[in-house]
């Protein structure tokens, strides 16, 4: 089967021949339909993550090895099962969850498997859904998708996974009754925004540097979008609640700006939710953080249950899709390097010819 891999970090995916894994036990080999490109990919071709003050988180050193076949928001139907596999039908399409545990820690016994410190996750840790086929160990991280579009729903994996997570950490008595603030308006925020509407929010105002992104925000529904780099930008976001106190934000970015921002606009007993991953190192007046009560609360992706719950909002109709550009399989390592310079609106979608 055709794969396309990260072979040397910070080069080129490269088109791998490798052969298609047969299933043994309780495995289940799916046909790649659709693939989600998600900014996390762009880590993981990089080889780590910025942690500020000159260091490095390496993924070599946290079980990564290459070469790697990215993807952790794929959508699939089955082709295959193992001996111990009953109830899946050959050809039905599946949302996979990706953030597998090791199964056997306290985290994982508790279903917070995206918790584990031995993760297996598919498409960073285990092959993901660059590729014609994937093999997911058990037909419990499947969901099925029933008729819905591969394309649109791949995406709910991550980008929508991991803002329903953030959104439950700041809790429906926040969000509900009054605005909150989103940090980013690329596939994460578009997906933010229309989880806060599907459940009932008062709205959000959105930050963001990029012009077009700000306007991406404004047309799926956001209360203003507010230029970040805007010296006033913290005055105008709260003249943009009403001169009301804020209490909560998701920081989808996880830049130093970002959050020294969200510090400046929070209000007493405020939380603060950190979701991205761009990296380097915050300088918050540490007495200020028990002065004004504030909850600095980091967030990694969603678990099985939240994934589930997040899919039955969508099966029911009540999310709006977000913007989706489709691409054929083989131009992956070209939408991952658009998705770098920031020219993707929405999210991009790698699909099966």
């Amino acid at each position: 089967m055709k794969c396309y891999c990260v072979v040397n970090f910070r080069e080129p995916l490269q088109a791998l021949d490798q052969p298609t894994p047969q299933p043994q036990g309780t495995q289940v080999l799916l046909k790649v339909r659709a693939a989600g490109v998600c900014h996390s990919d762009i880590h993981l071709w990089e080889g780590g993550y910025d942690l500020g003050q000159g260091r490095t988180l390496s993924l070599k050193e946290r079980g990564v090895t290459l070469p790697l076949t990215l993807g952790h928001e794929t959508v699939g139907e089955v082709v295959s099962v193992g001996a111990q596999v009953q109830g899946l039908d050959e050809g039905r399409r599946y949302l996979v969850y990706p953030w597998i545990g090791c199964g056997k820690c306290p985290a994982c016994a508790s279903g917070l498997e995206n918790h584990c410190s031995a993760p297996a996750c598919l498409g960073v840790h285990r092959p993901g859904g660059y590729a014609e086929y994937i093999m997911v160990p058990h037909p419990r991280y499947l969901i099925d998708i029933g008729d819905l579009d591969p394309a649109l729903i791949a995406p709910y994996a991550c980008s929508g996974l991991t803002t329903y997570s953030a959104l439950k950490k700041i809790g429906a008595e926040v969000y509900t009754q009054r605005p909150i603030v989103i940090f980013g308006a690329g596939g994460l925020g578009l997906m933010c925004l229309t989880l806060i509407e599907a459940l009932g929010g008062a709205g959000a105002i959105v930050v963001d540097i990029d012009p077009a992104k700000r306007q991406a925000a404004r047309d799926a529904g956001a209360l203003a979008a507010i230029d970040g780099a805007a010296p006033d930008a913290a005055r105008q976001i709260i003249a943009a609640a009403g001169g009301q106190p804020l209490s909560g934000a998701i920081d989808l970015v996880g830049a130093p700006s970002t959050t020294g921002l969200a510090f400046d606009f929070l209000t007493k007993g405020g939380k603060l939710i950190v979701v991205g991953l761009f990296g380097g190192g915050s300088s918050w007046p540490i007495a200020l953080i028990p002065m004004k009560a504030l909850s600095i609360i980091g967030s990694y992706v969603g678990n099985l249950a939240e994934l589930r719950e997040l899919m039955d909002l969508v099966r029911g109709g009540k999310v709006a899709p977000v913007p989706v550009t489709r691409h054929p399989m083989a131009e992956a390592d070209s939408v991952l390097t658009s998705l770098r310079q920031g020219k993707v609106v929405g999210r991009a979608v790698l699909t099966a010819a």
